[in-house]
């Protein structure tokens, strides 16, 4: 069930319609998802089809996954914020043993596994025996865990063992090993919470814990097995989520837990405890799953879809609360007599009746209806948290008017997992061609394989994706423009000096390439000395901390690199008067803001990409390709160091 099945009040309504209502309004989480699967169905033509039906699983199976370990915690009334960086610190440890330390493949799992497992111990330890709050103790772990992947990883992605990358491929060509992996856990839940010692535990101590331990619970060692549960199933996760992505990636699942907490509570669990299944919990994942995926085939804006799927949960949420309040009682945690468990059965048999029946009516709908052929065009970004990639969107945007193309364009926020979702859905979908902003080269290539497989062109933009084909590519040189970067600030400076260096988002493939040109630069200066080099992620606000904590210990520093505009501009305040006459400062996008402050004279420049004009281009020759015409392999977009003396001139 969706929740605890609850008895209904006497005299409620009579008959076949009464009771399926009844049974519909005690399973809340189980009715919205119902609604959401008809609404899809009902608004696209593309939802209903096999092919995306077996994506929405795929994309629900690492959030679900994860939702089944916190489930065990929330439970027994605590919580884990931890899973996330757990999943990618478990997957880095699989990775770097199995390529970089030549660790045996089966033995670089059982370390992942057991990475995971330790985690989850040390956030029950703190718990029980440290006395520290499970928000306290799991917040810690969050960090640690993601320092630490950091760290073994060096902040760059790495490369996933190929026998592991299976995991992420399909059984017979069209059955997902993610969807197994995530039913085979979700069945391994439900009995560990049904049928088990510790499973009845977690109730007790949910329920209360002080009773329970009162009434001979080891409640300090129930708790360590508790999170060690949670560790393990965030270990499997990041296994599966890295076997989709074909790598191990630091900043991996950033994020996940909330969607994993979300997931449990849609699915009728409370977060005070005593309450919560394992089938709920799938309930959820899939809620969040079918909200994404259809928004993205109903080409809802990117930024709009964040408050849709926050109202959604809301009111699912809501809708389960007063559903509680409204009648029924509670049967006690754990019972479940052979009357519920019909009930439980009978529930989900006439509710996958009517999702079938009101569904495939709206599939006939749309095979019976024929609209005017539209070129459809999906643009997958890796983040529209960053003016850089705002300005790719309005030049493909005003392009795809121009043209009269059906631009649909998605906002990855720098998880190459979500944006590997996109793309699933955009090959899905309807589209002609598909253009991609890669987060990460490597963990775009087996989603870009399937659109390779559904014989969809890709336009790769920015940045190029490895192990798979793309019509062309369309980008500016990174690498040229960090080189181009250091000449402009070293001869600027007369040669020497002392600078420090702004990187970006560690793992990204901008911000390597960028910083490697730069470097590469500056071996021509002997007479520069870089000093420091710290990331501030591409972000204004922690380019002004960094800077500042920098020039603690670095108060004479001549010049400033920045791998960004964003983070120039933030070096910038923090320099204050220094900006522009005592340190020099180098951007890095060519960006409006970044723009002006070369023009002002506080930005002595910026090496500017065009980001209009790669849109612009990207959304013509995915155009060219979808209608069969033949397209460059490689559109290069020449960037230029921007100054004062030529910023009047320049259009981005």
């Amino acid at each position: 069930m969706a929740t605890d099945t609850l008895k209904s009040k006497p005299g409620a309504q009579g008959g076949a319609t009464g009771g399926l209502r009844r049974l519909l309004l005690d399973n809340g989480a189980l009715t919205a998802l119902i609604v959401l699967v008809i609404a899809m169905s009902a608004l696209s033509g593309d939802f209903l089809t096999a092919d995306n039906l077996l994506n929405v699983g795929v994309q629900a199976a690492v959030t679900a996954i994860l939702a089944f370990g916190v489930t065990f915690v929330i439970v027994s009334a605590g919580i884990d914020l931890s899973v996330g960086s757990v999943a990618a610190l478990s997957a880095t440890v699989l990775a770097w043993s199995a390529t970089e330390a030549g660790v045996p493949v089966v033995l670089a799992v059982l370390l992942a596994v057991a990475t995971g497992i330790v985690c989850g111990l040390v956030n029950g330890f703190l718990v029980s025996y440290g006395k520290l709050p499970s928000f306290i103790a799991t917040l810690a772990m969050l960090s640690v865990a993601r320092g630490l992947s950091l760290v073994i990883s060096q902040g760059s992605p790495i490369a996933f063992p190929d026998s592991v990358s299976h995991l992420g491929d399909t059984l017979g060509g069209w059955l997902p090993v993610p969807v197994l992996v995530m039913i085979v856990m979700g069945l391994l839940t439900a009995f560990v919470l049904g049928r088990t010692y510790i499973g009845r535990s977690m109730y007790a101590i949910g329920g209360n814990e002080e009773a329970a331990r009162l009434s001979g619970l080891r409640v300090k060692r129930q708790k360590l097995a508790i999170y060690a549960f949670s560790g393990l199933f965030a270990a499997v996760a990041g296994i599966v989520l890295a076997s989709r992505l074909a790598s191990a990636q630091p900043q991996a699942a950033q994020g996940y837990e909330l969607d994993a907490i979300a997931a449990v509570v849609i699915g009728g669990a409370s977060l005070a405890g005593g309450t919560g299944k394992a089938s709920g919990t799938l309930i959820g994942a899939l809620i969040l799953a079918v909200l994404r995926n259809g928004l993205n085939l109903l080409s809802v804006s990117a930024f709009w879809q964040q408050v849709v799927i926050g109202v959604v949960i809301a009111l699912a949420v809501l809708f389960d609360t007063l559903r509680r309040k409204a009648g029924a009682t509670t049967p006690a945690a754990g019972a479940s007599g052979s009357g519920n468990r019909g009930k439980q059965a009978l529930t989900y048999v006439i509710a996958a009746a009517v999702a079938v029946a009101v569904v495939g009516a709206t599939s006939l709908l749309h095979n019976g209806s024929s609209a005017a052929k539209t070129q459809k065009v999906g643009l997958s970004l890796s983040t529209l948290n960053n003016p850089f990639f705002v300005q790719i969107r309005a030049g493909a945007e005003e392009e795809a008017r121009k043209l009269g193309v059906d631009l649909t364009v998605t906002d990855a926020q720098n998880d190459a997992s979500q944006q590997a979702n996109q793309l699933q859905n955009f090959t899905s979908g309807s589209l002609s061609s598909v253009i991609v902003n890669p987060v990460d080269s490597d963990a775009a290539g087996p989603a870009v394989r399937g659109a390779n497989k559904a014989d969809i062109p890709v336009i790769a933009v920015d940045r190029g994706v490895n192990a798979a084909d793309t019509a062309a590519l369309v980008a500016s040189d990174n690498v040229e423009g960090g080189e181009l970067g250091a000449k402009a600030l070293a001869e600027k400076l007369g040669g020497k000096g002392t600078i420090v260096v702004l990187q970006g988002q560690a793992g990204t493939s901008a911000s390597r390439e960028r910083g490697a040109g730069f470097a590469a630069g500056l071996k021509e200066y002997p007479g520069i000395e870089v000093v420091a080099k710290q990331p501030a992620d591409f972000d204004r606000t922690k380019g002004l901390d960094v800077m500042t904590n920098l020039l603690q210990a670095h108060p004479d520093i001549d010049g400033v690199f920045a791998e960004n505009d964003e983070m120039a501009l933030g070096a910038i305040k923090a320099l204050g008067s220094k900006a522009g006459k005592s340190v020099q400062v180098v951007g890095f996008d060519g960006t409006p803001d970044g723009l002006k402050a070369v023009e002002a004279g506080t930005l002595y420049a910026s090496v500017a990409q065009q980001p209009k004009e790669l849109g612009r281009i990207a959304v013509r020759n995915a155009l060219r390709a979808a209608e069969g015409e033949k397209v460059e392999k490689m559109v290069k977009v020449p960037v230029k160091v921007v100054t004062g003396e030529n910023v009047a001139g320049f259009e981005g």
